[in-house]
């Protein structure tokens, strides 16, 4: 093994730096849906790297009269307060010119310390998040203050071996990425597919054409007007509804004893949930690819059971009644604006229990067109299922590799 060196962060020179604190701090009638600068929040910066789906900006003027927190290429950013421990890299890929962080994160420009990629790496791993846990104070919202940053320590090899380490991981990072932008491009072309059949009725008629544009016949109902010989219904009647219940405290273990159990949309991901927990006195199932969806603050987003679990009582579990699963989900999709209204039920959270669930109103097509729709839509579901295990698997390599590479426990050198 190469020599290592162990150094507190605060002994090498490493900025870090904070955002702007004072009177110019953003308000809320500061942010906008467009802008000049992407002011980031905490959804931004996500335990899986860079989401850009809800962005916030601020104008050209705001952006000027702010002093700290504007980030450069090359800068990382680490979350330091409620989640804690999200690291993202400012690289010359992501498409925004101006970025700031909010109070809740801290800039760490690295000023060619050590290899920038083998740096974002350890602040990735075990190794750093363990100390940032150890040290991290608050137990209602936790935090880290840059003086316990300071503190936390890191192992370095020479410059080479650095860069070797870290172009290993990259590479897992970039095929990870590689996976998750053609997920998204799939789900893209399928959600595109089911608005065209379901919602501009444009399913190919008896000879092959757009039904609607073709002059396919329409008819009046209370959801407006949907195509003849389709009836407006409600959610059961295409769907067996489970809502889910949480088992005793005492039967959750992280250790695989058990059944798979999602407490609540906490473990959702990009379409199925992670698993965490298992519990060996599972309450209510959820059948695989049934639809998994948020009850309780907020209501309706949704993923998919990859295989049988339990269920929490922040979840219910919905099935298409004749196994068109994948219908079943981009229908669910659709309906996000009926759930959203739930969100403002309640003085604390919003819910939604199964009576209102199982009376949502839908418009329901013929079996042919529904079976039609999910024989061309499983051939997509099953690639990004394909991807997803991969990513999956991808992603345990990595997460076993970076502790040991960056511990030296596998000693690269002597492979090259």
């Amino acid at each position: 093994m190469s020599e290592w060196k162990t150094y507190k962060l605060g002994e090498l020179p490493i900025q870090f730096i904070d955002g702007d604190r004072g009177k110019n701090y953003p308000k809320g009638d500061d942010f906008s849906k467009v802008g000049h600068c992407l002011f980031l929040n905490a959804g931004n910066v996500t335990k899986n790297g860079w989401d850009f789906s809800e962005n916030v900006y601020i104008s050209e003027e705001k952006d000027n009269l702010l002093r700290n927190g504007k980030l450069e290429r090359g800068d990382i950013v680490l979350t330091t307060r409620g989640t804690v421990g999200n690291v993202v890299l400012y690289t010359d890929d992501i498409p925004y010119k101006h970025i700031r962080i909010n109070s809740g994160m801290v800039i760490i420009r690295n000023n060619n310390t050590c290899y920038n990629p083998y740096l974002y790496q350890y602040l990735r791993s075990y190794l750093f998040l363990g100390q940032v846990q150890q040290f991290q104070s608050g137990s209602a919202q936790p935090q880290i203050p840059i003086s316990t940053l300071k503190k936390l320590t890191i192992s370095l090899p020479h410059l080479a071996e650095q860069k070797r380490i870290a172009d290993i991981l990259s590479a897992i990072d970039d095929k990870i990425e590689l996976n998750r932008r053609i997920n998204a491009n799939l789900e893209q072309q399928a959600q595109a597919l089911y608005k065209s059949w379901f919602v501009d009725f444009e399913f190919p008629n008896e000879e092959g054409k757009p039904y609607k544009s073709s002059g396919g016949k329409m008819q009046e109902s209370e959801l407006g007007l949907i195509p003849n010989y389709w009836h407006v219904g409600k959610l059961s009647d295409i769907a067996d509804i489970t809502m889910g219940q949480s088992p005793v405290g005492t039967s959750y273990n992280d250790c695989g004893n058990g059944v798979v159990f999602y407490q609540g949309r906490t473990e959702f991901g990009f379409r199925f949930p992670s698993i965490k927990l298992f519990t060996t006195a599972p309450t209510r199932y959820a059948e695989p690819m049934s639809v998994l969806l948020s009850v309780r603050a907020p209501v309706g987003d949704i993923n998919i059971a990859a295989q049988k679990c339990c269920i929490g009582r922040g979840l219910a579990s919905i099935k298409s009644k004749n196994n068109h699963n994948s219908f079943m989900y981009y229908c669910l999709n659709a309906l996000k604006i009926q759930l959203e209204q739930y969100n403002g039920e309640g003085t604390v959270f919003g819910s939604i229990n199964k009576k209102e669930l199982e009376s949502l109103k839908i418009s329901i097509p013929n079996n042919l067109i529904i079976a039609n729709f999910n024989s061309i839509i499983n051939r997509i579901d099953t690639q990004i299922l394909n991807l997803s295990n991969e990513i999956n698997n991808l992603s345990t390599l990595r997460d076993t590799l970076l502790p040991k590479l960056m511990s030296g426990e596998i000693n690269i050198c002597k492979y090259n």
